[in-house]
């Protein structure tokens, strides 16, 4: 059913990941399917805040990240799961919803926290991603 799975991860926080790596891992085992990891780093360099950052800081945050990726993937995914992964910079579900296509994963899978009145009106980036892509999106609770 599967072939392409995205799972977006925020390695800053063990809730975006911690229910829904073994959600998505038991999914590819079940569809030998491959398992593609994104981590995106919210943009400063479009507002004034990125006026205090040094210039080139984007490339050394997308190479930081990268590198926290791979050990990430090698901590937590069995060797045994085909995987690849992506870093980027951006808004967060506008990258993932982009890499999704890019790749055409057939499942973009995502965490999200239980609802509060804030999210009705900023909108969490899984909702974003739910109401966006034309792709199939699961949504684990963490």
């Amino acid at each position: 059913m599967y072939k392409r799975i995205l799972l977006a991860v925020d390695l800053n926080d063990d809730w975006s990941w911690h229910k829904a790596l073994p959600t998505t891992l038991q999914m590819c085992k079940a569809f030998s399917a491959e398992l593609e990891v994104i981590s995106v780093i919210p943009p400063y360099g479009n507002s004034w805040v990125g006026e205090f950052f040094p210039k080139g800081y984007e490339l050394k945050m997308i190479t930081q990240l990268e590198a926290h990726l791979k050990k990430f993937i090698e901590r937590n995914i069995p060797q045994d799961v085909a995987v690849n992964y992506k870093s980027s910079m951006g808004k967060v579900y506008e990258e993932v919803i982009e890499h999704a296509d890019n790749i055409n994963a057939d499942l973009i899978v995502m965490a999200s926290h239980n609802p509060s009145s804030k999210d009705y009106v900023m909108g969490p980036n899984a909702s974003q991603v739910v109401r966006r892509t034309t792709r199939s999106v699961l949504v684990v609770r963490g």
